[in-house]
């Protein structure tokens, strides 16, 4: 099996064999993030509950649930103050992200995807995972690490900080507006003005882990240390995924995720975009 060097903290990532230890340890729960209930419903690792994006995260106008909703969510995933959180699935990066938002420490990630994990013949299950809701209050949101609309309105070509759009070529370039293609009404194409385009796809490795320091090091060598950063996709995933590589493997002091994202830019007409088809 491949190692991977750590982060910088030690802490953020897991390997399979850290959890696959830890499955029957009350204090670690683990949390799945799709789009979908579907992959959760054919099998997931023994435990774990699910956060669904669309449902749980996200409302129908693709903007984060209201905070209630989401204090909700976390007690009734059963965590509680002193838990160890892993996420793994679709989206890993925004659970963590959303934890961290609301003051959770110890937020980690799994550092394979769910197909290997389930080829490997690590435990697996169908079962449904009841878990007792706990009294958790989590802490205020954070605006450390989140950045929205207004803040990307004032920066789009200035120099305040640097934007990092981090879908595809095509959705950078306008030739799509989901990343499976199709576009919603009044939607548009393209990306916000002064962006610089760094595609989120070339920091895993086949097996779904994160590429070695090093490597992603040399990959994110052009993005200033000294400047903040704001991610953006389409709706949060891989913005996400960038920062948490970012701040978290190679040590950035100041990354945020615009997590209203393209969902939101793209569908407001009032405010400006780049499209080079």
């Amino acid at each position: 099996m491949q190692q991977h060097t750590p982060t910088a903290t030690g802490h953020a990532l897991v390997d399979p064999d850290w959890l696959e230890r830890r499955l029957d340890d009350p204090t670690v729960r683990v949390v799945e993030i799709d789009v979908s209930p579907k992959p959760h419903g054919e099998g997931h690792i023994p435990g774990a509950v699910l956060w669904n994006i669309y449902r749980d995260l996200r409302d129908e106008a693709y903007q984060l649930r209201p905070i209630q909703a989401v204090e909700d969510l976390i007690r009734r995933s059963g965590i509680t103050p002193e838990s160890t959180v892993v996420c793994y699935g679709y989206a890993p990066a925004l659970g963590y992200w959303l934890l961290r938002l609301f003051g959770h420490h110890d937020v980690r990630i799994l550092d394979t995807s769910r197909a290997t994990w389930q080829a490997d013949g690590r435990p697996w299950t169908k079962d449904s995972t009841h878990v007792e809701p706990s009294g958790y209050r989590p802490a205020a949101m954070s605006p450390a690490i989140r950045a929205d609309l207004e803040t990307l309105v004032r920066w789009s070509g200035q120099p305040d900080g640097i934007i990092l759009d981090v879908r595809s070529a095509s959705e950078y370039a306008g030739e799509r507006f989901w990343p499976s293609g199709g576009t919603p009404e009044a939607g548009r194409t393209g990306h916000i003005p002064g962006a610089v385009h760094l595609p989120a796809d070339r920091i895993f490795e086949a097996d779904g882990s994160f590429r070695p320091v090093d490597e992603l090091r040399e990959m994110m060598a052009s993005v200033d240390r000294d400047r903040t950063i704001v991610t953006y996709c389409t709706v949060g995933a891989r913005a996400a995924t960038v920062s948490f590589v970012l701040s978290e493997l190679l040590d950035h002091p100041d990354v945020r995720v615009y997590d209203g994202s393209w969902a939101e830019w793209g569908l407001n007409p009032t405010v400006p975009i780049v499209s080079v088809t």
